[in-house]
């Protein structure tokens, strides 16, 4: 895994072998970034990274000043792995241990953007579930963004508040405001 720009760029973080993770790749990633670059400053978001794995998009975020980023991953591992370089390359992100699902329920917060990279073998109705949640608990600020990663084999655009999606190799972006 790579930081692909911002202070840490081309900084390769190892993350342990055992994690149950399936990292956005860069291409990817540079491609949601630059995206995002166009539409906000970067350095202002709060973000949310639901299903954060190894932190590879809150670490990405980061690197490119973003300061107040909460990272929720319901394995214990992962959240140690994101706490752990946070701390050593001084980020402030904010690893939390949850069931993404409860924790949707649960927070008062609102974000400019929300990010979701569910395991691609999800039905359907979970990655839906994931944009119902965010939508009904109202967690997007004014012109906030959702994102959902998923495989080519999802689609999301039936969603009433899809806006387009993106394709880079086999992951897709779904977008939703």
């Amino acid at each position: 895994m790579r930081i692909i720009s911002g202070k840490y760029k081309g900084r390769r973080l190892i993350a342990p072998k055992k994690l149950p993770v399936r990292p956005t790749t860069d291409m990817a990633k540079e491609g949601l970034f630059n995206i995002l670059n166009n539409r906000y400053y970067l350095d202002e978001l709060r973000v949310l990274d639901l299903f954060s794995g190894t932190g590879n998009i809150s670490f990405e975020f980061a690197s490119r000043g973003t300061e107040d980023i909460i990272a929720v991953d319901g394995f214990a591992g992962c959240v140690q792995f994101i706490s752990k370089t946070a701390q050593e390359l001084g980020f402030s992100i904010t690893p939390i241990k949850s069931d993404v699902f409860k924790y949707l329920q649960r927070t008062p917060e609102k974000f400019n953007l929300v990010f979701a990279d569910p395991p691609y073998d999800f039905e359907t109705t979970q990655f839906l579930n994931i944009a119902d949640l965010v939508f009904q608990n109202e967690l997007l600020l004014e012109d906030g963004l959702l994102i959902i990663e998923h495989s080519d084999q999802t689609d999301l655009s039936e969603h009433e508040h899809f806006t387009e999606s993106r394709k880079y190799g086999g992951s897709i972006f779904s977008f939703f405001e």
